[in-house]
């Protein structure tokens, strides 16, 4: 595979596993119980509430997780979901694409 083409692949792998990323991520949050109503009661998010003993600390991360289930990603959540996905991505196809060097 040329150069072109190889750089072709990562980067389509890369925005193609980003993009899915970015769709995937808040309905895998909201499947894990944080919903826009709140945390769901008997869901893996009330677990780790519980681990706190219900005194989550601000910006941690049950705190954050319940912000993205209610509100959404919002920007810097796009981007980091977004770059993770693509770097994700472009590694998983450049261990499996044939290396011709």
């Amino acid at each position: 595979m040329t150069s072109w083409g190889r750089i072709a692949l990562y980067g389509g792998a890369a925005v193609v596993v980003g993009g899915v990323a970015v769709v995937a991520a808040p309905v895998v949050i909201s499947a894990a119980g944080f919903t826009s109503g709140g945390i769901a009661a008997g869901s893996n998010a009330s677990w780790m509430m519980s681990c706190y003993a219900g005194a989550t600390p601000a910006g941690g991360i049950v705190a954050t997780l319940q912000s993205v289930g209610a509100a959404g990603l919002g920007a810097k959540g796009v981007v980091a979901a977004a770059s993770t996905g693509a770097a994700a991505g472009a590694g998983i196809v450049r261990t499996m694409a044939p290396n011709e060097d």
